[in-house]
């Protein structure tokens, strides 16, 4: 006979169990409110009173509040009582892919999918400054729509992680998806790891089994430093020519994101993938098929922006600080300021204001610019994101965050030359003392 489902501080009702880690257990959950169902992650505070469990416990929380995008597990929010912590977490109704592959072989359509939505997922995260580590069919989920959804975060590194050498030092992962430096126990680059964790993922979808598979450990590690893996019949002559790209064991020549997106089979996946999201809108707008394709309307379409959640908005206020989980050295690397302005306005305002300053505008995308300084620094030039959220029609919030570079430098920019310059299209900065009652009523 089941236990009946015990409620969570009157707005969550917590349900069967659906998984359990070292020091977590993760329940299926409702909310009572809307009645969405959410994943609730409890984290019992007696297991993670060593450091490295509670940093690991931040770093998780840290990187989930960064990496806001429709391929990764959403956080909705956060909250604790004396004994434990509760992440509120996207529920994800299609599981593991893990058991999606066992149970049965996917075509190279399918297998393709979801290659594309974890590149596009690890990239993001890459120009956030984070660097997941732990990339494996186990850590990847599917939502009811049966799209991917990157789970996991919990051995993620961030920028600031790196050492002197720019390089990351700590040897984490699973065996048979750890890339040769890992194996080799050197100092490593944190996207070159993931792009070798996304080239296993990438045989198992089409393959069904590991590439470098053996039961004995160091033979699988030495079939892993020479790079050594056989296709087996039938596998696409384009995957696994982009395959020996991402699984070469020399870390200074492995394939980049950048260059998977640009390959060959990756892009004829993506031709398909357009000319079926054509046929599509055909079929949905028949008074459209016979026109002249023109745009019935010479207008920019607005931007379309990412939406922010409860949480998101909640966080920013002072009253409701979350310094002391997520550490001092976000604040220093990342601003933030609300705008009554229309998006189309500020996004003219951030070009004006990058060529005023010579920012190099390297990347933009809908409602994100990505800059890079225009000289080199201490720790080399900055790169700068910056970002528009839709609060509501009428009200943004843009947030700036370094990337890379020196902080002391950024920090510098952002005082000195973005402040005064973005002026007349701010309405408030975070922290400023009109900044409460902003969030809370704005």
């Amino acid at each position: 006979m089941e236990n009946k489902p015990s409620i969570l501080t009157d707005r969550y009702e917590v349900g069967r169990l659906l998984g359990q880690g070292n020091f977590a257990k993760v329940f299926y959950g409702r909310s009572i409110h809307t009645n969405e169902s959410v994943a609730i992650k409890m984290i019992d505070k007696e297991k993670i009173k060593k450091p490295v469990h509670s940093e690991q416990v931040k770093r998780e929380i840290s990187v989930m509040s960064l990496a806001k995008h429709p391929n990764i597990v959403n956080l909705h929010e956060v909250m604790a009582t004396k004994t434990k912590i509760y992440l509120i977490l996207e529920y994800c109704k299609g599981g593991e892919l893990f058991d999606k592959i066992t149970k049965e072989k996917l075509s190279e359509r399918v297998a393709w999918k979801y290659f594309y939505q974890l590149v596009n997922a690890v990239d993001f995260c890459h120009s956030r400054g984070v660097y997941h580590r732990d990339i494996k069919p186990e850590n990847l989920l599917l939502d009811e729509h049966d799209n991917l959804k990157v789970s996991d975060f919990g051995l993620s590194a961030l920028a600031e992680s790196k050492g002197e050498d720019g390089l990351l030092h700590t040897a984490c992962g699973t065996h048979a998806y750890v890339c040769p430096e890992i194996v080799n126990r050197e100092a490593y680059d944190g996207t070159k790891a993931d792009v070798w964790a996304c080239g296993v993922v990438l045989f198992v979808l089409l393959a069904g089994y590991l590439p470098f598979y053996d039961s004995n450990l160091m033979d699988m590690y030495t079939k892993i430093g020479k790079g050594q893996f056989k296709c087996p019949r039938g596998f696409p002559v384009e995957a696994k020519r982009l395959l020996c790209k991402m699984l070469d064991p020399n870390h200074e020549t492995r394939i980049t994101m950048s260059r998977i997106k640009e390959s060959s089979w990756f892009r004829k996946g993506l031709h398909l993938k357009q000319k079926r999201q054509q046929a599509r809108e055909v079929n949905n707008n028949p008074m459209e098929a016979g026109g002249s394709g023109e745009s019935q309307s010479h207008e920019s379409p607005p931007p379309n922006l990412t939406s922010l959640n409860a949480f998101d908005i909640i966080s920013l206020s002072s009253g409701f600080d979350l310094g002391g989980l997520f550490g001092d050295v976000y604040k220093k690397q990342e601003s933030k300021f609300t705008s009554r302005k229309p998006a189309s306005e500020i996004i003219c305002k951030l070009e004006e204001v990058a060529k005023g300053l010579k920012l190099k505008i390297r990347k933009q995308e809908a409602g994100l610019f990505k800059l890079e300084g225009g000289k080199e620094g201490r720790k080399g030039r900055l790169l700068i994101d910056a970002e528009i959220f839709e609060v509501a029609e009428t009200f943004h919030l843009v947030e700036v965050k370094k990337c890379s570079g020196d902080t002391v430098e950024y920090q510098k920019l952002v005082e000195e030359d973005l402040r005064p310059a973005l002026a007349d299209i701010v309405w408030v900065w975070q922290g400023e003392k009109e900044d409460d009652e902003l969030v809370l009523h704005g």
